[in-house]
């Protein structure tokens, strides 16, 4: 990460010189802070693109409605698929999420009242939810970051919240909230079919709108982003397993100073992914055939991201792969925006043509050259204890046994 000790000085047309580095994490987000310093309200109408919900307190929990005053085109600010398409980096993200107050209250994971009939229904909507809001007192600036969630601006108590117009709900959405009797995984499935999104979905997953009536209730925010990753890369696997072997491939790609370099072996399904900010420390995660029996604990939401992008490109291509994916966090990456981050950063290197090669070892050679080339890196760290190349090497040995 780059260093946050940089002196930031007044000037007459602007408030902070900046120390000309752009992706300073301190300059971003004191320019942010200029940005709205005087856009924040004890009461407001506004719109709302998404609710949030925190972890902490667990069953009771702090449930927020982030919602934005004045502005345009409030669905853009909380749209990651969108943010990668347009390209925009962190400073961008980070001034749109910078403007979204969170509007919280507690309530029990069980609780059914107004305000969390308010959370539902901005969570289901398809546009940004026209709202009133009233809040205990005027909030202060706060960019709120994690390595889970993308950012938000500052929080405050809330006193009264109205939905001022008819959200607009898809009938999808309608029919999956209605049925009672739908498992979450199947809701999660059938949605995505229909072509909503994760982002979408995780909104929807987090304010207990889906799932069988006795088991819906409020989900940590942190804890539905994995959730829908998880269980539509599951849905995926069931489809790849029926599917030939692939050949030897590369894909290399980025965003936001996150570059990934995907690797698929001919085999039966496996996937592993080491992480490294590029010094000597990593860490990593790795399912074979049958799957986890855990949670990844190691790489956390960015593994189960990661995978539900290299298997939507796998069911694209109707073949099975043994997957190694490498990641190479740079100091690019100055501010953390969210596990989002992986899910698009791998589904960008996954649009890149891929390099074939005609063995193993060539495809190893490359990833060498290519770490060491643009990130001055030692890729054999990362591969020297790979257990996908190790259960390779044990299937090959068996295969000359037999």
């Amino acid at each position: 990460m780059m260093s946050s000790g940089k002196k930031l000085v007044r000037t007459e047309h602007h408030p902070f010189k900046t120390c000309d580095n752009p992706l300073c994490p301190l300059c971003t987000k004191s320019i942010a802070r200029f940005k709205v310093k005087d856009g924040f309200k004890a009461e407001f109408f506004g719109e709302a693109p998404a609710p949030f919900v925190g972890h902490v307190g667990y069953p009771n929990l702090n449930v927020g409605v982030l919602s934005v005053s004045g502005a345009d085109n409030a669905w853009l600010y909380d749209a990651p698929g969108e943010w990668s398409a347009r390209d925009f980096q962190l400073p961008q993200i980070v001034d749109y999420r910078s403007a979204l107050v969170n509007s919280r209250f507690k309530a029990n994971i069980r609780q059914a009242d107004k305000l969390v009939s308010i959370s539902q229904e901005v969570g289901m909507a398809s546009m940004p939810a026209e709202v009133e809001i009233v809040l205990k007192e005027k909030p202060r600036f706060r960019l709120n970051v994690d390595a889970f969630s993308a950012p938000s601006g500052p929080s405050a108590a809330l006193k009264k919240a109205e939905i001022t117009s008819n959200p607009k709900i898809h009938q999808k959405v309608d029919k999956v909230f209605s049925d009672t009797d739908m498992k979450a995984r199947d809701a999660l499935v059938y949605l995505h079919k229909h072509d909503f999104d994760e982002n979408f979905l995780t909104r929807m997953l987090s304010v207990g709108t889906m799932g069988v009536k006795a088991n819906r209730k409020l989900v940590p925010t942190r804890w539905s982003i994995t959730a829908v990753d998880d269980a539509l890369g599951k849905n995926l696997i069931e489809g790849i397993k029926k599917h030939a072997g692939s050949g030897y491939a590369a894909f290399f790609g980025g965003y936001l100073g996150n570059y990934f370099l995907v690797m698929l072996f001919p085999g039966v399904w496996g996937y592993e992914l080491f992480e490294s900010s590029l010094g000597k420390d990593y860490t990593t995660d790795y399912e074979g055939y049958d799957g986890r029996k855990d949670y990844a604990f190691n790489c956390a939401g960015g593994y189960y991201a990661s995978r539900l992008a290299v298997l939507e490109k796998l069911s694209e291509m109707k073949k099975q792969a043994s997957v190694l994916v490498l990641r190479f966090i740079t100091p690019e990456y100055s501010v953390p925006l969210g596990v989002w981050v992986v899910r698009e950063a791998v589904r960008r290197a996954l649009k890149s043509k891929p390099i074939i090669f005609y063995s193993k070892e060539l495809m190893l050679k490359y990833a060498a050259v290519l770490a060491r080339r643009k990130f001055g890196f030692d890729a054999g760290i990362l591969v020297g204890g790979s257990k996908i190349l190790k259960s390779m090497r044990l299937q090959t040995g068996l295969a000359r046994f037999l």
